[in-house]
């Protein structure tokens, strides 16, 4: 069985992990799919949205701990494999293109440090999210320690770490992290509407944008200002700003006029 489902649904490119009898546990395979995805997606310019989902009950519950055990036994460090995993979600954070990460079930441990590595999260209400790693004696190595204060802030991301404690994503609201929160029967509908309208606005602009929220994040003020200067520059144009500037400041009747 494939371990990632593709599908082209219009602009938006849905991946499904595809390993619902482990609760779409991240192994090798999973994540060499994931990655060749992401360089499929960023190559192909019919595609202006990534969606990350799972099949079956849950959205993903962590690494594959028979993977874990496997390596363990043949006297190998999981930690080469999640080096993997880490490289690969960084590559998401940082990804020209919008991805959009939909849970449900459970996004726990390396599926959470997967969801965090997306720009915008939408969940069913009844989702279980946290770090978990603790439960299992275990400490994050896909980067919730890093980038999870960010999402939910530093108290709420300290007593995930530190418990391993899920909780639903109702509890999440107030901290802005996820863009929507709906009954699991609306998940498709409100994710699908997200990534069209994510996608409304793909053009080389959007994509500058997003490269520029990975390079500033955690830059010193100063350079971040510099940086965003610098990226306005090259937008302008590069992505012909002036003829859309001159555009929207053409009155109606004028473009009708010239119809």
């Amino acid at each position: 069985m494939e371990p990632l489902l593709v599908e082209q649904r219009g602009p938006v490119r849905w991946l499904l992990l595809n390993r619902p009898e482990r609760r779409n546990a991240l192994d090798v395979a999973l994540i060499e799919a994931l990655d060749k995805q992401i360089t499929s997606a960023e190559a192909d310019p019919e595609t202006a949205v990534v969606a990350v989902a799972g099949r079956g009950p849950s959205f993903c519950a962590g690494g594959d701990f028979h993977q874990f055990l496997q390596l363990h036994d043949r006297g190998d460090n999981p930690v080469d494999f999640l080096t993997d995993v880490s490289a690969c979600f960084s590559r998401i954070a940082a990804s020209p293109k919008p991805w959009v990460a939909v849970l449900h079930g459970h996004a726990v441990a390396g599926g959470l440090e997967l969801a965090l590595a997306c720009d915008v999260v939408v969940a069913a209400d009844t989702t279980l999210i946290g770090d978990g790693h603790l439960q299992r004696r275990l400490v994050p190595a896909g980067g919730s320690s890093i980038r999870l204060p960010g999402a939910v802030g530093r108290g709420l991301s300290r007593w995930l770490l530190l418990t391993g404690e899920l909780l639903p994503a109702t509890a999440f609201a107030h901290t802005g992290w996820i863009q929507a929160i709906v009954p699991e029967d609306d998940l498709d509908a409100t994710a699908t509407r997200i990534c069209r309208q994510l996608a409304e606005r793909h053009n080389p602009a959007q994509q500058r944008l997003k490269t520029l929220l990975h390079r500033i994040d955690g830059m010193a003020p100063e350079q971040a200002l510099r940086e965003e200067l610098a990226v306005f520059a090259d937008n302008w144009s590069a992505s012909s700003v002036a003829d859309a500037l001159r555009d929207f400041l053409t009155p109606s009747t004028t473009k009708a006029d010239n119809q």
